[in-house]
């Protein structure tokens, strides 16, 4: 049962409370709140961020780096348009993610915090070589998003820490991106995914990242399958060798939504549409 709300303005405040016993952040609440209503959290006391002005921030670093707070709602990274080339990747997948409800509560710090290995963010953040920006009561430190998700629901937060940003670098120049998303309905948690950055010289493929999620318990990327392509190009005996070479490392689940053997089926033909997207859209007079 919960005994207190508190409303905290500074992130040290919020720390000082998340380390009271019994003590849960509340971000946006659309995962907490679903997961009290069905027994799956008791917190005794809630620490909402909602006051935490810096953690609502957009802002771009001198490096070009963009800085996302962590209580950036989806419908606002959706839209952002500051976020550039490769980095428009979490944009394309905030748009995907649930419904018009959800994206106007839900936050992307909380959505990567809980780390379901089927959400859309986690897909993108790693495809677009992202970094987490986490404060505890050591500091703050970053974390490669490859390396934030450990396991199912398991990430690299220690006790008594939060995610503030998440840091999406500027990538390669004139970098294009795609975010893949097979799904049951509209909106619902993918069956499988696939969030890609790329850049061409020309007709050349110059760089690529693919990653693919809800294949395992965490986003799955084979630099040799990146690496491969990039030797190739996209002829489709390459395009096939990179999605063989992913799917040998995918660890798929049967749940509600699909079985394993048919995520394994997915993925190749996820990744051969990608890679055409993104081929497309690096044509001359696309428009983004």
């Amino acid at each position: 049962m919960v005994t207190a709300v508190h409303r905290p303005k500074t992130i040290e405040d919020a720390l000082r409370l998340l380390a009271a016993e019994g003590a849960q952040l509340l971000a946006g609440g659309a995962t907490l709140v679903a997961m009290m209503n069905a027994g799956l959290a008791e917190p005794r006391e809630l620490v909402s961020l909602a006051r935490i002005d810096e953690l609502r921030e957009f802002s771009r670093l001198p490096d070009g780096t963009a800085r996302i707070g962590a209580m950036r709602r989806h419908r606002e990274t959706a839209f952002e348009s500051d976020l550039r080339d490769g980095q428009r990747l979490l944009a394309l997948a905030a748009r995907q993610i649930s419904n018009a409800t959800v994206r106007n509560m839900g936050t992307i710090g909380g959505s990567i915090a809980f780390a379901d290995p089927a959400a859309d963010y986690a897909t993108a953040a790693v495809a677009a070589d992202a970094r987490i920006e986490i404060a505890g009561a050591a500091g703050r430190r970053e974390v490669a998003a490859q390396d934030f998700f450990k396991g199912w629901y398991e990430t690299a937060l220690g006790p008594g820490e939060m995610i503030t940003a998440v840091l999406v670098p500027p990538g390669p120049p004139r970098a294009v991106a795609h975010y893949e998303k097979l799904a049951r309905v509209a909106g619902d948690y993918a069956v499988a995914s696939v969030g890609a950055i790329a850049a061409f010289e020309g007709s050349r493929l110059a760089a690529v990242r693919l990653v693919v999620g809800a294949c395992a318990a965490a986003p799955v990327r084979v630099p040799a399958a990146d690496e491969m392509l990039l030797r190739e190009g996209l002829s489709d005996r390459a395009v096939t060798e990179a999605g063989r070479l992913i799917v040998e490392r995918l660890d798929p689940f049967d749940d509600t939504r699909a079985s394993a053997a048919y995520r394994l089926k997915v993925v190749p033909r996820l990744i051969a549409k990608t890679l055409a997207a993104l081929a497309d859209a690096a044509q001359p007079g696309k428009v983004a």
